[in-house]
């Protein structure tokens, strides 16, 4: 089901679509006729609308292109209908009037042709092997992008330029003066010439960037100064940024650490970091890591292209995922590629080693969860006014499982269960990929949204004032400008790699600090009793915890980071199995309390969190928090820490070993010439002995 918002926007899209084509209609037939103050007014607006909608619309008329009705075969269109009319008006003399227009139009249509060529040779000449980030590659004669108009929006440009063209025919239609069209024409050539032009600089010596050659041997020398130890590999799709931004805060305590992408367009979806960042696009220019001292990789997610860097035998790989649940895909038979799967605690061990899918247990490291020391212990029931319930369902998965997500079946019951319950303040975070392969959970997303901004109309008291609101605009737009670079709107990537050069490497502090303070104006910017839904990064799940007495999820990755407060929690159980069968099923659920898809217990549960003596599973929380993540002592951090050091040297014994056997196999370059030399002797002997015998 369409939301709300979704409808009228529609209606607007097919409205303006319907006038276009209608306006395209009415032009034919006015010049036909012909019918003058209608022909010009239907020239006129078709050009208006469609210059407006590739400005503030481009994605409806991107939908025309895919039927080759583009912004060119539309705008080819309608300066033809011009001609027309303008044959078929009289006072306008086809040789000595129309013909020198119509000339002047195929001129601006080929210089046009030419500057779509020109900016495709300079976009070319802009996209370097490599992209970086936190690097300063100004060696690399990086220059600002020229005007995106000119460079990257043909549609804009042309329909920009043909402004002043078909003004001016269309005042020659209305006035039967040729003039006004050689005056459009000549307006709008020479703007396109113009811009042509400036383009063209960009081909110049002087703004030309180095070629890959150059590029590749620059980034050598890069690192070979710069010495990493540990990279993270990371590649995916628009939405799977999180996946490694959870570890950016781990791998910027490493020593000389490294990120690694594959993707162009993710180099700006990771978080701001003081990591270096390198996109490798291609798989031949990412093995100039081959010869670099990098010794270990992290891989926070499989990806189709993570074979690709297994390949290089130098490096070792460790697989440390982005949570760990108890669904299959937190033991993927795909884990047995790398050299040691690094896991949170125990649990996911014994996961391994029942699953059976190729991971030895020699393979496995217990490094905790290092990320998760931001979250709050447990201090005790609520004491204010309400109970704080976060309800963060996960999606639905690939496999269609009914178990995977409870949005579907239950979410809506445990909403209103929750709702009904008037000392409740819902948090409510849904996974941002929810309804992304099953519409069903769209819908039941929208719907549960619908019905907290229903029960919200329904509640009322003091609201924080003024200065609340004021406090977290500062505060937003302080943690904006350190998380972010401000772009120009024409950037291209080779200008952001200029802007984003080498941090100043207090940052990440300074985001930390700004971090908390955005998060204790966002709360207080909420009146208490007020629900809420979380959809935007911010707060970030972590923030939630700690601003909730009682979680209710899925069987996710979520629960077991949860456990680390040793709060109370629930588990939705859609799956269709018994309890006693799903806490078989899933270690993960087996502390907390399982809800069935009519909501149930929720009643309950609220009791027992407001109060400790009827929550039974206390005691189970501690020791199932040990099993997940591992002891506490020490840190996780100090683990993962040794985990590295141990992987790094196991990398440096096998390149040693190679080293000596190389040395061993294949004869040093002089050594081969010397015994050339002797076998040359040799060989000349034996012919002399031979000659002498004869």
């Amino acid at each position: 089901m369409p939301s709300a918002g979704l409808v009228p926007r529609r209606i607007v899209q097919l409205s303006a679509l319907f006038a276009m084509f209608a306006l395209f209609t009415v032009q034919i037939v006015s010049a036909l006729l012909p019918n003058i103050p209608l022909f010009v007014a239907a020239g006129a607006a078709g050009l208006v609308l469609d210059t407006y909608l590739q400005y503030r619309d481009p994605g409806l008329l991107a939908l025309l292109g895919k039927v080759r009705f583009d912004a060119l075969v539309r705008q080819l269109l309608r300066d033809m209908l011009i001609l027309v009319g303008l044959l078929r008006i009289d006072g306008i003399d086809p040789l000595r009037e129309q013909a020198p227009l119509l000339v002047g139009l195929c001129l601006f249509y080929a210089v046009h042709f030419a500057c779509q060529g020109v900016s495709v040779l300079v976009r070319r000449s802009r996209t370097l092997p490599i992209v970086t980030r936190n690097i300063d590659a100004s060696a690399l004669r990086l220059t600002a992008a020229p005007p995106r108009i000119l460079a990257r929006r043909q549609a804009h440009r042309l329909l920009t330029f043909s402004l002043p063209i078909t003004a001016g025919l269309l005042t020659t239609a209305a006035t039967k003066d040729a003039t006004w069209g050689g005056l459009g024409l000549g307006f709008g050539l020479t703007l396109l010439v113009g811009g042509t032009a400036y383009l063209a600089t960009w081909l110049l010596p002087k703004k030309r960037a180095k070629n890959e050659q150059q590029v590749m041997e620059w980034l050598d020398a890069w690192l070979e100064r710069y010495q990493p130890t540990v990279a993270m590999y990371f590649s995916g799709g628009t939405s799977s940024a999180y996946q490694a931004n959870m570890w950016l805060s781990t791998l910027s305590q490493l020593d000389k650490p490294l990120i690694v992408l594959r993707e162009r367009f993710m180099v700006q979806k990771i978080d701001a970091t003081d990591v270096p960042i390198i996109c490798f696009p291609k798989v031949a220019t990412m093995f100039s890591l081959e010869n670099s001292t990098l010794k270990m990789m992290l891989h926070p997610a499989n990806a189709a292209k993570t074979s690709q860097v297994l390949r290089i035998p130098t490096i070792k790989h460790a697989f440390i995922n982005h949570g760990e649940s108890d669904k299959l895909s937190s033991c993927n038979p795909y884990a047995k590629a790398y050299d040691e799967v690094w896991v949170a605690g125990p649990a996911a061990r014994e996961r391994y080693a029942l699953a059976e899918v190729g991971v030895e247990d020699k393979d496995i490291v217990e490094v905790g969860r290092p990320q998760l020391a931001p979250i709050r212990p447990y201090a005790g029931p609520p004491t204010g006014t309400y109970t704080t319930v976060l309800y963060a369902p996960t999606w639905e998965g690939w496999d269609g499982n009914p178990g995977n997500t409870s949005v579907v079946l239950a979410g809506e019951n445990i909403v209103r269960a929750l709702l009904a319950d008037d000392k409740v303040r819902l948090l409510y975070k849904p996974h941002p990929m929810t309804g992304s392969v099953d519409p069903r959970a769209g819908a039941a997303n929208e719907r549960i949204k619908a019905m907290i901004r229903e029960a919200n109309t329904k509640r009322s008291g003091a609201r924080p004032g003024a200065d609340a609101t004021e406090e977290l605009a500062r505060r937003t737009a302080e943690l904006d400008r350190l998380t972010s670079t401000s772009f120009r709107s024409s950037a291209d990537e080779m200008e952001r790699m200029l802007l984003q050069g080498t941090p100043s490497g207090e940052r990440e502090a300074a985001i930390a600090e700004a971090t908390l303070a955005w998060e204790k104006a966002y709360w207080a910017s909420f009146p208490e009793w007020e629900h809420l839904v979380i959809t935007e990064a911010r707060p970030a799940i972590f923030a939630c915890f700690n601003a909730s007495d009682l979680l209710i999820s899925d069987v996710s990755s979520v629960v077991s980071d949860w456990l680390s407060s040793e709060k109370p929690y629930a588990v939705g159980n859609t799956s269709g199995l018994p309890e006693a069968a799903f806490r078989t099923a899933f270690p993960t659920v087996s502390a907390g309390v399982v809800i069935t898809p009519d909501a149930r217990e929720v009643p309950g549960l609220l009791d027992a969190v407001r109060n400790p003596e009827k929550d039974h599973f206390s005691k189970a929380r501690a020791d199932l928090k040990e099993q997940l993540l591992g002891p506490s002592d020490p840190p996780s951090i100090v683990r993962f820490g040794a985990a590295v050091r141990t992987l790094c040297a196991k990398a440096d014994d096998r390149r040693a070993r190679m080293e000596s056997r190389l040395a061993n196999e294949i004869p040093s370059p002089r050594e081969s010439r010397d015994e050339v030399a002797a076998d040359e002797v040799a060989a000349e002997g034996e012919a002399s002995d031979a000659e002498a015998l004869r």
